[in-house]
């Protein structure tokens, strides 16, 4: 297949045998791997990637093959994922449509060198100029459960940068990492950007090398073998994790139920509550919780119809490891299902199931669900500080939700805990903020992009003073002491307080 690239062909690197099958899952071994990341140097160090002219461009293709291949991908999530065409395109194509035109957009003035006063302690210098370089040659991880948003938003961060990549796909989505082979493959060469397929045995090969830079997108398990893989070589790493303990929703007494309900509803089928910032467990004020649980029944049947199971727009979980993770988890809490409890392990579909009442202290609460599951925790709205203490004492979430009319109450909430990001009364929706970064903390990840904030983690700043040769003051040389010399510190003390 021929594919197109800036540079003519005699500057570009020997291209690098791989086994095909199929025309693009591919089997890899240390040797090829390696040489990928060789090839990846060598084109990073010949400075193409360095223009900004440049890098726009490849973005504009990344964006042109994501509208050319829409079919394709939506395809490929319904195969893997069992997504409907609406969601599909929500999450995974035109977001990253949306991302790369944010990107396009601002590049020329994020990568413009930034001026800073030298000040006075650096006189004759006045002033000094901070670079975006990029780190070189990066490694992206990317996860099954949004394979094009995960995979292509942190790859347009990282062409904006000004890197090279190569990304590492799930192989729980097979058909998704075919199409995203192709659609590199078609417009970028592998010394500048390719896709490996392949399992934890491969993501290890990837991880054995030695990269500029690190972005994994995962569980905080994995995570913590990556942190330790990279730091072999001081790698710097960005980690987008779902957190340990998984993130909390809390719906105060004064709360508009029925809004509340619908929008939570929502989030809990969208990629049936596969998804790092969905809501892990809702704590309602018992005040509320008989009715909020009619609302949410409600919510739910409305959305997806009597039984999620025969409906085609419901997607399934990801493996029958996954389904049947839940099922059993589901069963545990059997006398308590107030809404839901039945799957299909032939389609891997799970009734989005609602478990009532659960307390803080059970270990269903205690760890991240990645599930349709959803306990609901009833708490005295009198002792809701109870609940934040609860959930400050354990790992931060990704996100954090609140459902209340008291504004002042939320926003004081937000600014005190520790977490990703979040909403109040509403759900996921601060991570489609043009311009605001996405990132978590602790057990969360660490690090941030989106827009701005992706060029920033794909960048390093470099700090440039331009000094002279004449004009310099000797304030800063030996000898400190001595006749003529007193007003050198004098001086220093006067420029540098």
């Amino acid at each position: 297949m021929q594919r197109q690239s800036d540079l003519p062909c005699k500057d570009r690197p020997a291209p690098i045998g791989r086994l095909r099958v199929k025309g693009y899952i591919m089997e890899y071994s240390n040797e090829n791997i390696r040489s990928i990341v060789e090839a990846q140097r060598k084109f990073f160090r010949s400075g193409a990637t360095l223009d900004v002219e440049w890098r726009i461009r490849q973005l504009k293709r990344l964006k042109t093959q994501m509208q050319l291949h829409e079919k394709e991908i939506i395809d490929a999530l319904a195969a893997d994922l069992g997504r409907s065409e609406a969601e599909a395109y929500f999450c995974d194509v035109g977001t990253v449509i949306l991302e790369i035109n944010e990107t396009i957009q601002g590049i020329r003035r994020w990568a413009r060198p930034e001026l800073h006063f030298s000040g006075m302690t650096c006189f004759p210098s006045l002033l000094t100029r901070v670079y975006h370089k990029p780190y070189g040659t990066a490694l992206i991880i990317s996860p099954f459960n949004f394979p094009f948003t995960l995979t292509f938003g942190v790859l347009a961060a990282s062409i904006a940068g000004g890197n090279t990549a190569v990304i590492k796909t799930s192989s729980k989505t097979p058909r998704c990492t075919e199409v995203m082979m192709k659609m590199v493959s078609e417009i970028f060469p592998d010394e500048y950007i390719t896709v490996i397929g392949g399992g934890h045995d491969v993501a290890d090969m990837c991880l054995d090398q030695r990269f500029d830079k690190i972005f994994y997108t995962g569980s905080p398990a994995v995570a913590k073998h990556v942190m330790a893989k990279a730091a072999e070589n001081l790698t710097p790493v960005a980690l987008e994790l779902g957190g340990e303990t998984g993130n909390w929703c809390i719906v105060r007494k004064d709360a508009d139920l029925k809004d509340a309900a619908r929008k939570i509803a929502f989030f809990k089928l969208c990629n049936s509550g596969q998804i790092c910032i969905n809501i892990n467990q809702v704590a309602v004020a018992e005040e509320v919780a008989d009715e909020f649980l009619e609302e949410l029944a409600a919510a739910f049947r409305k959305q997806i119809g009597d039984d999620a199971l025969t409906n085609d727009e419901y997607p399934h979980l990801i493996t029958k490891s996954a389904y049947f993770k839940c099922a059993d988890e589901a069963d545990e809490y059997r006398d308590r299902i107030v809404f839901g409890g039945k799957g299909d392990p032939e389609t891997l579909r799970y009734q989005p199931t609602v478990i009532y009442p659960v307390g803080t202290d059970e270990e269903i609460v205690k760890h991240e669900l990645f599930s349709p599951l959803l306990p609901v925790v009833p708490f005295k709205d009198e002792k809701v500080d109870d609940i934040l203490n609860v959930i400050a004492d354990r790992e931060h979430g990704l996100a954090l939700y609140l459902f209340t009319k008291d504004i002042s109450w939320a926003n004081r909430v937000m600014e005190t805990q520790q977490f990703g990001g979040g909403c109040i009364n509403e759900v996921c929706l601060h991570m489609m903020v043009k311009g605001a970064p996405f990132n978590g903390t602790g057990h969360s990840g660490m690090g941030a992009y989106h827009g701005v904030w992706g060029f920033r983690e794909f960048t390093h700043p470099c700090t440039v003073l331009r000094g002279y040769t004449k004009f310099n003051l000797p304030l800063r040389e030996h000898p400190y002491k001595g006749k003529g010399n007193e007003y050198k510190l004098k001086a220093l003390k006067l420029f540098e307080r």
